[in-house]
């Protein structure tokens, strides 16, 4: 895929010592497994550019020469973003990416989209509150497309080691952000997502994970697919634990056969029989006043909630709740605060006396 134009910052006639080191770092992140992948999806250099350079040598070698071929070809600060957004799309799952969500005024016309004008405005936005800030775009499937924005400020020059990245879906109310990202730099940021995407407020969902495509399954009700499994462990099914359900010993007394059985269609009918979106963790957050018919004690005296943290953590979380029941470690159906993460597009929850 070529470079975006729309990123363009225009290109020095000499490489900048500061662009020259950017190039060095972010080619040294790229394991040399993957180093002619990536190099290949940037399409910055050549195929004979490539043919010249012995990808077999040590690795400090090999970036040396990749990046004097950079500077051959006068590589721009852009080019070195947008190889680093294309090291990031093959390492997404390294980021923990929040969803944020867009909304237009009751009755707002929807008008007809233009990925370059969003574009052009989403710099121009930042670009005018901020002197010192670096935007860089590459469009993806899907009708996406990624942003990278390294934040500076009135006196200091961006920061391309701390960025932020976007990736936004044309037609649709979500974001999905990745970053260090300052809270001072939030609001510009979000001014900057609504006002390209002609919508009107945006806020920040309570759901996060490392896992972009199971991210962006849940908010566009995508369940029943296969979804990103980096450094996976094997989900937790019921098939790997060694209950298959469907064979009883007939030791098994009748009632234990109709018990299964019920588990099998109440956890199918809450689950589903298709992959679950992957998600690392859920959070519940609980505030109550103690309540006692004894008009007596401490606690029944204290004004302020009682306060306690939930947290329920695994590589593939649903997937683990989708095999208690079935493993019987659980009672079928599980707690709804459990089985509605999916449907409610969240794994944060502060539970509070109605």
């Amino acid at each position: 895929m070529r470079r975006d134009p729309a990123g363009d910052v225009g290109r020095s006639q000499e490489m900048d010592e500061t662009v020259a080191e950017f190039f060095r770092r972010t080619i040294l992140k790229i394991p040399i497994t993957e180093m002619m992948t990536v190099l290949k999806a940037w399409d910055f250099l050549s195929e004979n550019h490539l043919q010249t350079v012995n990808f077999r040598q040590r690795k400090e070698s090999l970036v040396q020469d990749l990046v004097l071929l950079c500077e051959e070809k006068r590589a721009s600060l852009n080019d070195a973003a947008l190889l680093d957004i294309i090291y990031t799309q093959f390492h997404r799952h390294q980021k923990v990416w929040d969803v944020f969500q867009m909304s237009r005024r009751p009755g707002e016309d929807i008008d007809l989209f233009d990925m370059e004008q969003f574009k052009s405005s989403f710099k121009k936005i930042l670009q005018r509150a901020l002197k010192n800030v670096t935007v860089s775009f590459r469009d993806t499937e899907e009708n996406a497309v990624w942003i990278r924005i390294a934040w500076g400020t009135q006196y200091r020059k961006p920061n391309q080691y701390k960025p932020v990245y976007v990736v936004y879906y044309s037609q649709t109310p979500y974001a999905f952000v990745a970053s260090s990202l300052l809270k001072s730099n939030l609001p510009l940021l979000g001014q900057a997502l609504t006002v390209a995407s002609k919508h009107h407020q945006i806020v920040k969902m309570d759901l996060r994970s490392r896992y972009l495509d199971s991210l962006k399954a849940i908010v566009f009700k995508q369940y029943n697919q296969n979804f990103e499994t980096h450094n996976s462990t094997t989900p937790l099914q019921e098939r790997s634990l060694g209950l298959d359900i469907n064979i009883v010993d007939s030791r098994i007394i009748h009632e234990n056969r109709v018990e299964k059985e019920r588990i099998q269609r109440v956890t199918q009918e809450i689950f589903g029989d298709y992959p679950q979106p992957r998600l690392e963790f859920a959070q519940y957050k609980l505030e109550t006043k103690f309540k006692s018919d004894l008009n007596r004690g401490i606690l029944a005296e204290r004004e302020e909630p009682l306060r306690c943290l939930v947290k329920f953590s695994s590589p593939h979380l649903l997937e683990a709740l989708k095999s208690l029941a079935p493993a019987g470690i659980a009672d079928a159906p599980l707690s709804p605060l459990l089985t509605c993460i999916p449907n409610k597009g969240m794994n944060y929850f502060k539970i509070r006396d109605k």
